[in-house]
C-alpha cells in the first residue's frame, strides 16, 4: 500500500484595525526536512482578523493540496495544520460552534478542500508562526502599495529559517479517530445555516462545555499560552499645560517638561529600574514624550524606538485652551464632541474614532512585533485611554470616565489567542 505524503500547513491572517487593511499567509513544509514547499500570500482589502486567518487556512490547504494530484482520494496526503488562531482550531477541529454570518462559508470551504480524515489542527503558539506571520505582513505591506504580494519579493523563508525535524506527522495506520470526528462536527456546526451543503452527512454536534465555548480569560487562561506582549503604559510628564487642564494634542506647540515634569521622569525611572522588567522602550515622538523616556532610557540603558502612532489626538482649534473656554467660544462643536466619537474637534482635528484607529493599528503592529516581551510605551492621554477602552471592550464614551495623571503607569498584557487583560490603571505610587 502506497504511503500517503505528509505535509504541514502553517497560516496566519492579520489585519491593521481589526477590521481594517487585511492579508494573509501559508506555507506548506515537509515534516522530516523541514524544507518550504509551497508559499501563497494575499492583500485582501477590508476584513477582520478572523476572516484574514480562514483565508489563510484556505489557501494553505488549497496549496497542499496542488502539490498532490490525487489529494482528493481518501489517503492520498496526510495534513497537519498549525495556526496561532486558537478561534479557527477549535472551530475546525468541531470543539467551538462556528456562529459568525462571515465565518460559516469560509470553514465551510475550508472542510471541503481535502477529506476530513486527511486533516488535523493544531494551535502553535505566535512565536512558532513566524514565517505565515511574515508572510500575511508582506501581503498587507503590498496592499499598502496599492500591489499585490509577489513570490519573487517574499523574504520570509530567509528570515524565519527552519531547523530540520525528524518528528514527523502521527501515523496514519488505523481509523482516522479524531481527525474526521472533528471535520464531522465542524460539518455539523456548519449544516445549522440555511442551505448549507457539506457534501456529507451531518453529525450530531457535542454538547460544548462552558470552556469549549469560547476562550478562556482571566485567571482561567491557559498554561500554554506562553507570555504575552506587556504593555506597561507611561503618561509623559507635566508641561506647562498640565497643571492648567489646557488641551494639549499634537496639532499645536510640541511642548517640553516643565520642572515638575522632568522630576515626575526621573521618579518613574528610578520606580522601573528597580522593577527590572522593562525590556524595550517606544515613545510617541512629541517632545514631552521624549524627553520622559529619555530619562528611563537612560537609567535602563536601552534605547528609545519612536512610534507616530502613539501621538496625542489633534485637537485643532482647541489646542492650548482650557475646556471652558472652547465651551465659551466652541460650544455647539464642544457638544457634538462629548456626544459622539466620530465628531472632531472644531478646526480639522481627529476624531475618538480616527484615534481608535489610529492606536489599533499601532497595537497590532507592537504586539506583533513584542510577543513575549515587556515593553514601556511613553504615550499621552488618548492612546493610553483608548488602549484601555479596547481591552475591556468598553464603549467610546467610556474614555470619559477614566482619569489618567501626569507621568501615571498602566499596564495591558495580549496572550496570543487573542485574550487581553488589564493589568493596571493610573498608579502613580511612585511619585509619592
Amino acid at each position: 500500500m502506497t504511503q500517503p505524503r505528509q505535509f504541514v500547513i502553517e497560516a496566519d491572517g492579520g489585519s491593521r484595525g481589526n477590521p481594517g487593511p487585511a492579508g494573509y499567509g501559508a506555507v506548506v513544509v515537509d515534516p522530516v526536512t523541514g524544507e518550504t514547499l509551497a508559499e501563497a500570500a494575499e492583500y485582501i482589502g477590508v476584513a477582520t482578523n478572523n476572516v484574514a486567518e480562514y483565508k489563510g487556512l484556505i489557501a494553505g490547504l488549497k496549496a497542499a493540496k496542488a502539490l498532490v494530484p490525487d489529494a482528493s482520494a481518501g489517503g492520498a496526503l496526510q495534513v497537519r495544520v498549525r495556526m496561532d488562531s486558537k478561534l479557527v482550531v477549535e472551530q475546525m477541529s468541531g470543539r467551538w460552534k462556528i456562529k459568525h454570518p462571515d465565518m460559516k462559508p469560509l470553514a465551510a470551504e475550508a472542510a471541503r478542500i481535502l477529506p476530513a480524515s486527511a486533516v488535523t489542527y493544531e494551535w502553535i503558539p505566535r512565536e512558532k508562526n513566524k514565517h505565515a506571520d511574515r508572510l500575511a505582513n508582506e501581503a498587507m505591506d503590498a496592499g499598502k502599495r496599492g500591489k499585490q504580494w509577489e513570490p519573487s519579493a517574499s523574504t520570509a523563508a530567509l528570515d524565519t529559517p527552519r531547523p530540520s525535524t525528524t518528528a514527523g506527522l502521527p501515523p496514519v495506520s488505523g481509523p482516522p479517530g479524531d481527525a474526521a470526528a472533528g471535520a464531522a462536527r465542524a460539518r455539523a456546526a456548519l449544516s445549522s445555516r440555511p442551505g448549507a451543503a457539506t457534501g456529507t452527512a451531518p453529525a450530531a454536534a457535542p454538547t460544548p462545555t462552558a470552556s469549549s465555548t469560547a476562550p478562556q480569560v482571566g485567571w482561567a487562561a491557559a498554561p500554554d499560552l506562553g507570555a504575552p506582549a506587556t504593555f506597561v503604559l507611561l503618561r509623559h510628564g507635566e508641561t506647562a499645560l498640565t497643571p492648567e487642564k489646557r488641551f494639549s494634542g499634537s496639532g499645536g506647540s510640541d511642548l517640553e517638561l516643565s520642572a515638575t515634569g522632568r522630576h515626575q521622569a526621573e521618579r518613574i525611572a528610578q520606580s522601573l529600574a528597580a522593577r527590572g522588567t522593562i525590556e524595550e522602550i517606544v515613545s510617541s515622538p512629541l517632545r514631552r514624550c521624549r524627553e520622559t523616556a529619555a530619562a528611563v532610557a537612560a537609567r535602563l540603558g536601552l534605547e528609545v524606538r519612536i512610534e507616530d502612532g502613539l501621538r496625542e489626538t489633534d485637537f485643532g482649534a482647541w489646542e492650548g485652551l482650557t475646556f471652558a473656554e472652547v465651551r465659551e467660544r466652541y460650544g455647539p462643536d464642544l457638544d457634538a464632541w462629548l456626544a459622539s466619537a466620530k465628531a472632531a474637534p472644531t478646526g480639522g482635528g481627529e476624531s475618538f474614532a480616527e484615534v481608535a484607529r489610529r492606536v489599533a493599528a499601532t497595537r497590532d503592529r507592537l504586539t506583533a512585533r513584542y510577543a513575549g516581551r515587556t515593553v514601556l510605551l511613553v504615550t499621552h492621554v488618548t492612546p493610553i485611554k483608548t488602549l484601555v477602552r479596547l481591552a475591556l471592550g468598553a464603549p467610546p464614551e467610556a474614555m470619559f470616565r477614566m482619569e489618567l495623571s501626569a507621568a501615571s503607569v498602566s499596564a495591558v498584557a495580549y496572550y496570543s489567542d487573542g485574550n487581553v487583560s488589564l493589568r493596571l490603571l493610573n498608579d502613580t505610587s511612585h511619585l509619592r
